[in-house]
């Protein structure tokens, strides 16, 4: 909910080069919208006679529909960002990967719809089940997953909406830091 007041107040959240990648997923995220809505008005109809159980359905479908909205305003807040030693790949609020500068050894664009589920050392982080820029790094860096799991990853797979123009600013940063 934090992120929907962001959004509201046109604020992002964390410093540096910005780059979004809620576009691949706004067409999904206005269907679900749409029909979470259609859903509310059709168990208003339907529980117009039981005026407690409608009560309780529609703060419910509010809740529901808020979540929704929730869900892409923090893919729109929390950008993946390029900082002067680290880039920051997120996904919402439920991922942040830093990934020092010295540690990558190549990126690329590269995109991908199928991914490999069992590969231990890659993270993806798809928008749509797309994928649109490849980090290979030098040394392993430790993502923790949404329960505090660790996990040490070697490849890190995510989708940006200009993955060029993030993967020239990337390449340009590297040259930097070596310099």
């Amino acid at each position: 909910m934090a992120s929907l007041v962001l959004w509201a107040a046109r604020r992002t959240d964390g410093t540096g080069m910005r780059f979004g990648y809620a576009r691949g997923q706004g067409a999904m995220v206005f269907g679900l919208g749409f029909v979470c809505v259609t859903e509310t008005i059709g168990m208003s109809v339907l529980l117009r006679n039981w005026p407690a159980v409608h009560l309780v359905v529609l703060v419910l479908d509010v809740y529901t529909v808020l979540f929704v909205v929730g869900l892409h305003a923090a893919a729109v807040v929390h950008p993946h960002l390029l900082t002067a030693d680290a880039l920051r790949v997120r996904g919402g609020v439920r991922l942040d990967l830093r990934i020092p500068l010295d540690a990558i050894r190549s990126v690329r664009r590269d995109t991908r719809y199928l991914h490999d589920r069992t590969a231990t050392a890659e993270l993806d982080v798809p928008v749509g089940s797309q994928t649109s820029v490849t980090v290979e790094l030098a040394e392993p860096v430790a993502h923790f997953t949404l329960l505090g799991r660790r996990r040490e990853v070697r490849v890190v797979r995510f989708h940006a909406d200009d993955a060029g123009d993030l993967v020239r600013q990337l390449v340009a940063a590297r040259e930097l830091t070596r310099a």
